[in-house]
């Protein structure tokens, strides 16, 4: 593992609510090195998507940091925001959101498009490597009404990773697939982080996956309970 990809800075959210403010995170800390997998973790209502989504610049903090690979993303224009997103991150959600009239290979494809990969055969053998990687080899040409959840689930994780972002940021990726399935999505992480040298950062509260991780964020009522470093 390398520098911090991650590093969040004394970080509080808060959102008005009649007759106050509700503080859905509080004085949060910590770091992301580099090619690491980390879990977030903790129960529905804790603040973990609301942390992923400063860290995905979709937000800014009402007080404290987020740097990007050293960079303030509260400091940065839309623009630039939006670039990082594009070219930076790769996310993966709990809804897969695969377009339904594309198949599996051109539904990596659009996404390498959207991030500014030109065409060509390395393109090409990028979508074939990483959908190989997620299992798929034999299921390319495939329409997502004719996969399962599990499938789909692995076809956006592919898609995520297809542009070799820094940084993966997966919300519930696991919460809509079986047991099963789940751990073989979190090994996939952890089997990128270490291939790829790509940096996971993944929310869940499922109990039976911190075994994959690196070390967890631990949340509860918007607060880190689980100590203010990675140790």
């Amino acid at each position: 593992m390398g520098n911090n990809v991650i590093d969040i800075q004394d970080v509080s959210r808060s959102f008005p609510v009649p007759g106050g403010e509700f503080w859905a995170l509080k004085h949060i800390n910590a770091v992301v090195p580099e090619g690491s997998f980390v879990i977030l973790k903790g129960r529905s209502g804790s603040g973990k998507t609301t942390l992923m989504n400063l860290v995905g610049t979709l937000d800014k903090p009402t007080s404290g940091r987020i740097l990007i690979d050293g960079t303030d993303a509260a400091g940065l224009t839309d623009y630039e925001r939006e670039e990082i997103r594009r070219k930076t991150f790769g996310f993966v959600f709990q809804s897969v959101s695969l377009i339904p009239s594309l198949n599996a290979f051109q539904n990596v494809e659009f996404s390498m498009r959207m991030a500014g990969v030109k065409a060509g055969l390395e393109r090409d053998h990028r979508i074939e490597e990483c959908l190989r990687m997620v299992g798929l080899g034999n299921r390319m040409t495939h329409m997502p009404a004719e996969m399962s959840g599990g499938e789909q689930q692995r076809v956006a994780i592919a898609r995520a990773l297809a542009h070799k972002p820094r940084l993966i940021l997966a919300d519930e990726p696991t919460a809509e697939l079986d047991s099963a399935m789940a751990a073989r999505v979190a090994e996939l992480f952890g089997e990128m982080s270490k291939k790829e040298g790509i940096t996971v950062l993944m929310t869940t509260h499922d109990v039976g996956l911190m075994g994959a991780a690196d070390f967890l964020i631990e949340l509860e009522n918007g607060e880190r309970i689980n100590g203010g470093n990675n140790d």
